[in-house]
């Protein structure tokens, strides 16, 4: 039996009426990621080890406060969009309401406490 009518075939839209948005936003994230996550962990890792003074001087630089920014910003992301689908596939309800806020709220105080760190440390 077809669940989809013909004009939702024609469209590219699934049962859930979103089709295949969730798929291409995780398939830009995920080519983002490619690029971002080997800068991030050479750029990050070559901060550490040092002093306090060596490794907040590091960071004051342009480059290595704007790789580790992009860096937060978008593994945090896909964290918080792969979180929501496995809620929105495994739990129902009100709990997954409040897990979809939870992750949500979990991963904004993330980025907004790394990214003030990060300012912080750069000014």
């Amino acid at each position: 039996m077809r669940y989809l009518t013909d004009r939702k075939r024609a469209t590219g839209l699934g049962a859930s009426g979103q089709g295949t948005h969730h798929h291409y936003q995780m398939l830009i994230s995920s080519i983002l990621m490619v690029v971002v996550v080997p800068l991030f962990v050479f750029t990050f890792g070559a901060g550490m080890g040092g002093t306090r003074e060596e490794v907040i001087a590091y960071f004051s630089r342009p480059w290595p406060a704007i790789v580790t920014g992009l860096g937060m910003i978008v593994i945090l992301n896909h964290v918080k969009n792969e979180a929501h689908e496995a809620i929105e596939d495994y739990v129902h309800g009100m709990a997954e309401r409040f897990a979809l806020i939870a992750t949500s709220a979990l991963t904004y105080t993330l980025m907004a406490m790394g990214l003030f760190a990060l300012v912080k440390i750069a000014l």
